[in-house]
């Protein structure tokens, strides 16, 4: 389904759908006041009945119009509470507006922000209609289109109504660069793994970032054996396809002598377990594995698109976690590209060893002045924090506050997890420098995990892993959108770069 979103100072003619918001005592806002004076007294009195309509706070009304009306149907939300009113609120609330709207397969929508509240009519318009488009997506590649038709329309007009139309188009381009970065990683982990694997996702980098200004470079496996980047060559050596690296910068700047924010994701493209093979249950799920990657390539387009000036470098490692016969075993020793020795005690534990590869590479060639990694690294994270949280560990209380505060306004919700002493002891090897599965095995799992990449990170490096093994694949429908990918971390880490040190 195309979904168009335009501003207009007046409702279309053409409308089939109204949505406005009533006040919690269901007064009408002005624009279905007047609708309702002509209908004489129609909308009124439906409210009436309908006793489970408040009108307090995301309450949802729906009517069909009388013949010859201005509409086919009416949508009503409660307002919300002046309090509530952020941005974040009034996306989730264009969001409930478009699964009502949905429902209707109305082909031309008007939606009437009249909204009292301390934030501006644009701000309230723009963010209305990004919240739509954020809950509009849905991934159809393989669906046939005759199913889709029996669904929605094809193409859908929405019009958002506000005297400040004209501001709150220019808002929404920037929230609108924003969803695209959000549509590509959600399209990235949704994305078959026979379709996506490392050298088709590299391709794939290359084609949607460059024409943007992005600079990328692949290291294929041949060079990475060059650099003796041997953890992420060893958790790919079992898969017909070898791993990539992709570098990806954006140079927004312009000065020669600023750090880069540093960006890096896991992007196992899918994970059998190998060796140490998962259970075959659910195992089509592991195509998610690279939902840090995804965050990562959707961040640089996002940043592009906007032309932010800010240095962002990204880096994912690519690879697909495959048993064969050239596959790596539990008992091996892998020497990483930083140079220490890495002991082998379970193959499913491979997400570490693609990262601590990019993590090393990103620290020695462009110094940035943080780094922050994304991975579905550890069922454990969800043990502690189900679906509802992304898991972070951060080494600095600056960088910590500020993912907080990125994560409240985008509703990406994130909780602090402890680095300490004691899981970095707990990873250390007998036999080499680190071993990547901790001597208490399972327990503090998503902790030390952390603490094996943090053996990688240099001293006094500002940095924060975030393990996203619960937030970026949900099985039911979440706040801004579908079911399946999310695309968590992108708006997150825009309004880290955004606002972090700026």
């Amino acid at each position: 389904m195309d979904l168009i979103i335009k501003f207009s100072k007046s409702i279309p003619k053409t409308c089939e759908a109204l949505a406005a918001f009533t006040s919690e005592k269901k007064k009408l806002p002005d624009a279905v006041g007047v609708l309702d004076k002509e209908l004489k007294g129609f909308i009124s009195e439906a409210l009436k009945t309908v006793p489970s309509y408040s009108g307090k706070p995301r309450d949802m009304f729906s009517c069909v119009l009388p013949k010859n009306s201005l509409a086919t149907h009416l949508v009503l939300q409660g307002a919300l509470d002046a309090k509530e009113v952020t941005t974040l609120e009034i996306e989730k609330a264009g969001a409930r507006f478009w699964k009502a709207l949905l429902a209707l397969k109305s082909s031309e929508i008007a939606l009437v922000p009249d909204h009292k509240s301390p934030l501006s009519e644009a701000i309230i318009a723009a963010h209305l209609a990004h919240g739509v488009k954020l809950c509009s997506y849905s991934f159809e590649k393989y669906r046939p289109a005759a199913a889709d038709a029996e669904k929605t329309p094809g193409k859908v007009t929405l019009t958002i109504v506000t005297p400040a139309a004209t501001e709150a188009k220019k808002l929404y381009e920037a929230l609108s660069a924003v969803e695209s970065g959000v549509v590509l990683a959600r399209n990235l982990v949704n994305e078959a793994p026979n379709v996506l694997y490392p050298e088709s996702y590299a391709a794939l980098i290359k084609a949607e970032l460059e024409p943007l200004g992005v600079k990328v470079d692949v290291l294929d496996e041949k060079k990475m054996d060059k650099l003796g980047m041997g953890a992420i060559l060893a958790v790919g050596m079992g898969s017909a396809r070898p791993p990539r690296m992709v570098i990806m910068r954006w140079n927004g700047s312009g000065k020669k002598d600023e750090k880069p924010l540093g960006f890096v994701g896991k992007g196992v493209t899918f994970d059998t377990g190998g060796i140490s093979l998962k259970p075959g249950a659910g195992m089509d799920a592991m195509k998610m594995d690279m939902g840090g990657s995804a965050a990562v390539v959707g961040l640089m387009k996002a940043v592009a698109v906007q032309k932010l000036k800010r240095d962002v470098v990204g880096i994912v490692g690519l690879a697909e976690n495959m048993p064969s016969d050239r596959a790596y075993r539990p008992g091996d020793m892998v020497k990483s590209y930083q140079g220490k020795y890495i002991e082998v005690l379970n193959t499913d534990a491979e997400g570490r060893l693609v990262l601590v590869d990019c993590l090393s590479y990103l620290q020695e060639k462009f110094d940035p002045a943080l780094i922050v990694d994304l991975a579905t690294l550890t069922g454990a994270i969800m043990v502690a924090l189900a679906y509802e949280y992304t898991g972070v560990f951060a080494n600095d209380d600056k960088l910590w506050k500020a993912l907080e505060a990125a994560g409240t306004a985008t509703g990406e919700k994130v909780w602090r997890m402890p680095l300490d002493e004691a899981y970095r002891k707990d990873v250390e090897s007998d036999i080499g420098a680190v071993r990547n599965l901790a001597k208490n095995d399972r327990l503090g799992g998503a902790c030390t995990a952390a603490a094996f990449l943090e053996h990688f990170i240099d001293e006094k490096r500002i940095w924060a892993h975030m393990d996203i093994a619960g937030t970026a694949f949900l099985k039911t429908d979440h706040p801004l959108g579908p079911k399946g990918a999310t695309g968590v971390g992108v708006r997150l880490l825009d309004a880290l770069v955004k606002s972090y040190g700026a």
